[in-house]
């Protein structure tokens, strides 16, 4: 049990049967936050810690900031093919083999902090400018079979940066 709680410690998303608005603004916020609070978080730690895995068998607080980068690209990609293409088929990958290339696990943590700066900045702004409908909008993620509406998936994205951050504040509470 004790290795659930490192894997999953804010515990795993559940998406609402009913999203409020308020709950909507608050996961909005969250996205929008969430790079500077990463940063802030990151930058202070020296490479011997970046380089400290979360929990036995997990990835180093490197590969995660790095992993973020990685999966809110897709993200980003994922709202503006709903927002643009009919319930589009997104394209999935591999985060686990991502995480084991080179620049996860080596390059220093700068880059990826930049691309989630401005990658969340415009994130932000499009999120904030989604009207009922678009946030209806919906794709199809083909591993699954399940069909994601935007509004939900803000949510699963907003849960994502609070999980990843909980396991960089794991990590940081080593030092």
């Amino acid at each position: 049990m004790k290795d659930q709680n490192l894997k999953y410690p804010i515990g795993r998303f559940v998406k609402p049967s009913v999203i409020s608005k308020v709950e909507l603004h608050n996961w909005i916020e969250i996205i929008g936050a969430f790079p500077k609070a990463l940063k802030n978080e990151t930058e202070p730690m020296p490479d011997n810690l970046l380089d400290t895995p979360y929990r036995e068998g997990g990835w180093t607080a490197r590969q995660v900031v790095h992993h973020c980068a990685d999966s809110h690209i897709n993200a980003f990609i994922r709202f503006k093919l709903a927002l643009t293409e009919d319930n589009p088929i997104i394209k999935p990958y591999n985060e686990a083999l991502w995480a084991e290339l080179s620049d996860s696990k080596f390059l220093p943590i700068q880059s990826s902090l930049s691309v989630l700066e401005g990658l969340h900045y415009r994130w932000y702004i499009l999120l904030k400018n989604m009207d009922d409908e678009m946030l209806k909008r919906k794709y199809t993620h083909p591993e699954h079979g399940t069909e994601f509406t935007l509004d939900e998936a803000v949510g699963m994205y907003a849960w994502h940066c609070n999980h990843h951050f909980a396991h960089i504040k794991l990590v940081s509470q080593k030092s």
